[in-house]
């Protein structure tokens, strides 16, 4: 009975000390997967949805032949001289829409994996990216808006050359669970662009800054 109830003791402390093993183990698992995870997650979210505004907007732009009298009219007075500028707001809503629309819908199939060598969670330099690879799946969530931004330039003598681009603004949030990160990321597409002659009235370029 007493090697009996001595066994099981050496039995259980066996379990214990397993336990305690695995407990400890995980616990400093967590602590060296996590930084590293996150940073992984980060970097994979951000380039993942700048390929795909890249190739939403690059595909809209080759579909949908932009001008620069869709977007804006210039107004010239009796004497050729320029009295406005005006923004066209059905088309420029047209536009913000239905390319936000794609891109958000590319953004929703964008989820994917990303590898973390498991060297790379020793913090030891010589060991990093090092070892197999430990797989986490990321589906942050994202939303794109797009607005349109109008820059004035000089182009010479007597010359002002009005810029109309796509601003993309991606807000990116994590939806790994632990692996919490927020942040944002945004791309310029040219729309059009058109040499005026004349001075441009300063209450064009005023408006124009609405959109």
């Amino acid at each position: 009975m007493k090697r009996r109830k001595k066994k099981h003791k050496y039995i259980a402390f066996g379990i214990f000390t397993a336990v305690a093993i695995l407990i400890i183990f995980a616990i400093w698992t967590d602590k060296a997967v996590r930084p590293v995870a996150a940073l992984q997650a980060e970097h994979f979210s951000i380039a993942a949805t700048d390929r795909a505004i890249e190739e939403s907007a690059s595909g809209y732009l080759r579909a949908n032949s932009c001008r620069y009298t869709d977007f804006a009219s210039v107004k010239y007075d009796g004497s050729g001289r320029v009295t406005a500028i005006e923004a066209i707001p059905d088309n420029i809503n047209k536009v913000q829409s239905e390319l936000a629309l794609l891109i958000n819908q590319r953004l929703e199939k964008s989820a994917g994996y990303t590898k973390i060598p498991v060297g790379s969670l020793t913090g030891s330099y010589m060991l990093a990216g090092k070892g197999f690879n430990i797989r986490l799946r990321i589906c942050p969530a994202r939303k794109a808006s797009v607005s349109l931004r109008s820059d004035f330039t000089s182009a010479g003598n007597n010359q002002t050359c009005h810029r109309i681009s796509a601003i993309v603004t991606a807000d990116i949030k994590s939806s790994l669970p632990l692996y919490d990160f927020e942040t944002t990321t945004e791309a310029e597409f040219l729309l059009a662009e058109n040499i005026i002659v004349g001075d441009v009235p300063e209450a064009s370029v005023y408006s124009w800054k609405e959109y």
